[in-house]
């Protein structure tokens, strides 16, 4: 990974504008915070609220089902019932 130096200045409203080079491929959200005297900008990958669901451990067993039926490209079935629960 090529690491590219720019220079930013915080303008009158205090906000910092990102360069094009450094975020082209990032996320649009970032996690701020401070360490060891340097200011880090974590990129985060933002989950919609509807798809929030595929993440919990409680759907565990549909996620997998549903790996599975795209893994083989064959007509499993799935319960969309259990998408309900």
């Amino acid at each position: 990974m090529k690491i590219e130096k720019n220079y930013v200045k915080i303008d009158s409203r205090n906000r910092v504008t990102l360069p094009k080079s450094v975020t082209k491929e990032l996320a649009n959200l970032y996690k701020v915070y401070e360490k060891r005297g340097n200011i880090i900008l974590e990129p985060v990958m933002d989950v919609p609220e509807e798809e929030r669901w595929i993440f919990d451990p409680k759907n565990k067993e549909i996620v997998q089902k549903i790996k599975r039926a795209l893994k083989q490209k064959a007509n499993i079935r799935i319960n969309l019932d259990d998408f309900e629960k």
